[in-house]
């Protein structure tokens, strides 16, 4: 297929990719000026960084699942994440051009997202310490928090194959993806800021022009997730691997295994 080609038949998925991000981005913003900015009447309410982080961490757990469970999430997959999807691109559960317009997509929605707070909030989000919800390393540094995002975008990739490469278990993929984006933010946060998305990050880092650890949350969810890719091949093997979809619906489409409801067929 050529990019023309897949641009002409599969943009809804590409922007559903795009969509996603965005609405992500747009909560995360609200959240984390609601009960991080000075101006704020929550932010004064709760003022223990640990309740806050849990405060945030339910909040965008929750939206995590309710994207993942759309049905637009159900339609394009909801990876929302160049990591996830150039993995599920290594392990050739996706196409090229398909993996090239959905990590486009992902960097598009995320910052218009981003930009679209910063619009509505002005100050209270650009600006200290909200700082447009950057993703920046904790006081242990750049490298502890390497590590850490290397760790958590592991656990969070070998969960959705295994989980997604279950039957029995597949439809809790969304909601167990959802619930360690809570508990991350919730407690690794202070580590790393707690990314796993090089788009996320990006949306952030671009309006803000903070770039001094952008490297950190391009190259550590990548390693971490194509690692845990590979110890998935050698512990569980590839006839284990599901399609590149957190939730695959009965009812929608699927651009990566070629399933489609209106002829039915089995899905990958």
């Amino acid at each position: 297929m050529t990019p023309l080609q897949a641009l002409r038949t599969h943009w809804p998925e590409y922007l559903i990719e795009a969509w996603g991000l965005g609405s992500f981005m747009i909560a995360a913003g609200l959240v984390a000026t609601a009960l991080g900015s000075p101006t704020s009447s929550l932010s004064r309410m709760v003022v223990d960084p640990l309740l806050r982080n849990v405060v945030a961490g339910i909040a965008m757990g929750l939206t995590a699942i309710a994207l993942i469970h759309s049905p637009w999430g159900r339609r394009s997959g909801a990876h929302l994440n160049p990591a996830v999807t150039l993995t599920f691109l290594r392990l050739g559960k996706t196409h090229g051009w398909d993996a090239l317009f959905y990590v486009i997509a992902q960097l598009a929605g995320g910052t218009a997202g981003v930009l679209l707070v910063a619009s509505l909030l002005g100050p209270a989000f650009t600006d200290a310490p909200v700082s447009y919800a950057a993703t920046m390393p904790g006081t242990g540094g750049a490298a502890v928090a390497f590590v850490a995002e290397m760790i958590i975008s592991a656990v969070l990739m070998f969960v959705i194959l295994t989980l997604s490469g279950t039957p029995r278990f597949a439809g809790l993929t969304g909601f167990a993806a959802g619930t360690l984006v809570a508990l991350y933010i919730s407690f690794e946060s202070p580590l790393s800021g707690m990314s796993m998305n090089p788009a996320r990050t990006f949306a952030s880092a671009a309006p803000a022009m903070q770039w001094d650890y952008y490297w950190i949350y391009v190259c550590a969810p990548l390693i971490g997730m194509l690692t845990a890719a590979q110890m998935f091949l050698a512990i569980r093997g590839v006839r284990r691997l599901a399609c590149a979809k957190l939730l695959h619906a009965d009812d929608q489409r699927c651009i990566h295994c070629g399933y489609d409801p209106a002829i039915g067929g089995s899905k990958s």
